[in-house]
């Protein structure tokens, strides 16, 4: 490992003006390829204190061996030159957007006599017209067959050509009318190119003039009484209309636009471009990416500007460029773009209308090709087994952990506060023993404290398993090692504060508002016993009861994962120690830097970004962040709708309902006699009795206030306020 201080130009040295930058290993190989509009400052920039460097910024500067730059005299040349070496050089620690695919475009062949339509994918050849990408090749014939009805252009190979050109016959599209059969000279070369440019100009969206202009001629050979003819045109202006229909019209406005949207993480990055010509989808494509260097939002739309245009020219630049978030310097990628292009383009973000919801509908792509390229990564056996053999080697474990069991805290500014838990096996989410708590030892917002009641209460019940099996060492009981009230419950007894404590079954109730995850992650009552047998897909045997039914809390891990850094570790350890609990190991994983904090350590576990140990990290820690703010939403969700009728017994939604409709809202209801009440159909004297009883105890809501206006609203539905 280098020190950067060991080649760090002299001060003076580097100088204040635009340019761009190569990092160079100890073997001459770039590593790194940069721009700046000042060489001085950004350079500074890499040789500060390795503390306060990004630990990607750290590693590529420690694996460098010297540095040179060179100056340029505008940022666009700048670019220029940055996109050049990319290209040319390759270096590791530069974002390189990898296509998930191979996509194929509509091509037509513009450089030979007889210009040819054809699908074509790879490197983009001098002289073709490219319509797409698309995402199927199928997608492309389709498009393809309605269109050589009107623009009957070849489509043969080279080799089919010439053969028919010689046998004087060509071939089966040229019987059936779907190619104008140059090889044999049906057509001239000069009528045959023309074709080729209607179709070329129809694909590219001019559309409304030709339809219009086939119309008009339908009509007119209507009225000369030509029918066939009309007939004909007719077909070929339902023909063009079809294959109109497979691109949506998303903007009304008939844009030329490239819309570019960003899912990131702090691993990985997901690109998805929509194409859109003449108001329609024309083209969609993605990229994803290692986030091999420090860079944000920003800087990833700027790569992908790169990626996208570097090579094109002329109309394959849009107009107008849709983005996420700006570049550093947009007025330099805008100019070098409008250089691309010969005209000018716009750089901006949508800020309303058709063009942001069009953005949005690019973002969700981007986010799903995302998960879907995690999905994949995560699926493969090998890929999951090196994840876990690297874990253990980072956190100095004997073997590796098969378990992990992760932990995190979800709360609303203090309210509503809960916790989740989640099961990986084999580096595979076991959904079905995912448990949900309520933090109910103290009030108020503290994520240490509350870190400590959850892993005290999870291994709590573990021990008292232990116990109720015979499986408990006798020496644990003498050091007290279950405290707590709940050390005496009757075995399998539940606890109270336990939220979902037994894997829901196919029988259990969805929670309000909780999302599916696959199975069905629902609140068990406390008092209803154990639930149904567990989850619908077929999993390997787990500890059961005698009666057959899943066990509570029964495995522990071989390691204990929590959503935070030094404070909610240490706490993790300390309940585990009350317990008498020695043999689970406890990690944290601290968002920000994605940081592995071990117990009683003052330096955190970095392993490398391209790390599998650390992605199975971070998708268990996310799992665990996403369980968690599920299940608060919903409680916050439940809370907001409960009503003072909830209190009384045997009062059905039903009723409820029947009761707000009469009066109008729980407020007038308050000021009903029980023999107003009475008179609504279905509630008789005593339970008129309980809703005045209920009602009254209920302690008046505190008004909301619009923050606007400042005025008090009032209550004007079951509970809520509007």
């Amino acid at each position: 490992m280098a020190d950067p201080s060991s080649y760090r130009p002299k001060p003076g040295q580097i100088p204040d003006s635009p340019g761009v930058y190569k990092f160079r290993d100890e073997h001459r190989r770039v590593i790194y390829v940069g721009k700046a509009k000042s060489l001085r400052q950004r350079l500074a920039n890499y040789f500060q204190d390795l503390a306060g460097l990004h630990p990607r910024t750290r590693s590529m500067v420690t694996t460098a061996a010297s540095v040179e730059w060179t100056v340029v005299s505008t940022e666009v040349e700048a670019l220029q030159l940055e996109y050049s070496w990319i290209k040319e050089f390759d270096p590791r620690f530069n974002v390189k957007y990898r296509d998930d695919k191979s996509y194929p475009y509509l091509a037509v062949t513009l450089n030979e006599e007889f210009p040819r339509v054809q699908v074509m994918r790879g490197a983009k050849k001098k002289g073709v017209r490219y319509f797409g990408p698309y995402g199927h090749a199928w997608a492309i014939r389709e498009t393809v067959d309605l269109m050589l009805r009107v623009f009957p252009v070849r489509t043969c190979s080279a080799g089919v050509f010439k053969n028919a050109a010689r046998t004087g016959r060509p071939c089966l599209l040229g019987y059936i009318g779907k190619c104008s059969a140059p090889c044999v000279g049906r057509v001239t070369p000069e009528e045959h190119r023309e074709l080729a440019d209607d179709f070329c100009d129809f694909m590219a969206g001019r559309t409304g003039a030709y339809i219009r202009r086939l119309e008009k001629e339908m009509t007119a050979a209507a009225e000369e009484m030509e029918y066939e003819r009309a007939a004909r045109l007719r077909d070929d202006v339902g023909a063009l209309k079809r294959a109109m229909e497979k691109s949506a019209v998303v903007l009304a406005d008939a844009t030329d636009a490239d819309l570019i949207a960003v899912a990131e993480d702090e691993l990985e990055a997901a690109v998805q471009i929509f194409h859109v010509r003449g108001g329609r989808v024309r083209g969609q494509r993605g990229w994803v990416t290692d986030k091999v260097e420090n860079v944000d939002t920003a800087g990833l739309v700027e790569h992908a500007l790169q990626q996208l245009y570097g090579e094109e020219t002329g109309d394959s630049v849009p107009k107008e460029v849709l983005v996420p978030a700006l570049p550093e310097d947009p007025e330099a990628v805008s100019q070098w773009l409008a250089g691309r292009r010969g005209s000018q383009v716009s750089l901006r973000i949508p800020q309303r209308g058709d063009k942001k919801d069009l953005m949005a509908t690019v973002q969700r792509n981007a986010q799903q090709a995302l998960g879907l390229h995690k999905t994949k990564r995560a699926s493969d056996l090998t890929t999951r087994s090196r994840a876990l053999e690297e874990i253990a080697e980072a956190l100095g474990l004997d073997t590796a952990p098969l378990r992990i069991e992760c932990f995190d805290i979800s709360h609303l500014q203090g309210d509503d506060v809960v916790a989740s838990m989640v099961v990986f096996e084999d580096g595979l989410a076991r959904k079905g023993e995912y448990r949900r708590f309520q933090i109910k030892g103290f009030e108020g917002q503290d994520d240490v404290r509350s870190m400590h009641e959850v892993i005290s209460r999870r291994f709590r019940r573990y021990l008292q398993e232990k116990e109720r099996t015979g499986e408990w060492e006798e020496g644990a009981a003498a050091t007290g090692a279950v405290p707590g009230p709940t050390a005496a419950a009757p075995p399998g007894a539940a606890d109270p504060a336990v939220v979902g404590a037994v894997p829901p079954g196919p029988e259990a109730i969805t929670a309000p508002g909780a999302e599916a995850v696959g199975v069905r992650e629902a609140a068990a009552p406390a008092s209803a016993g154990p639930a149904p047998a567990g989850p619908v897909d077929a999993e390997p045997a787990e500890p059961r009861e005698d009666d057959g039914r899943p066990k509570r809390f029964a495995y522990p891990p071989q390691l204990l994962v929590v959503d935070g850094g030094q404070p909610q570790v240490a706490a993790a350890k300390r309940a585990l120690d009350e317990l008498g609990i020695d043999d689970i190991a406890v990690c944290g994983l601290a968002k920000r830097l994605e940081e592995v904090w071990l117990p009683d350590d003052d330096d955190p576990v970095v392993l490398p970004r391209s790390s599998e140990g650390l992605y199975l990290l971070q998708r268990v820690r996310d799992e665990a962040h996403r369980f968690a703010i599920t299940y608060q939403r919903a409680k916050r969700a439940k809370r907001i709708r409960s009503s003072p009728l909830d209190a009384v017994a045997g009062l059905g939604e039903t009723r409820k309902q029947a009761l707000i409709k009469h009066f109008g809202s729980v407020k007038k209801l308050k000021q009903a006699t029980i023999d107003e009440i009475c008179a609504v159909p279905g509630i008789g004297r005593r339970t008129a009795e309980s809703v005045a009883v209920a009602l009254a105890a209920a302690a008046p809501a505190t008004p909301a206030v619009n923050t606007a206006t400042g005025e008090i609203i009032e209550e004007d539905d079951g509970g809520s306020t509007t």
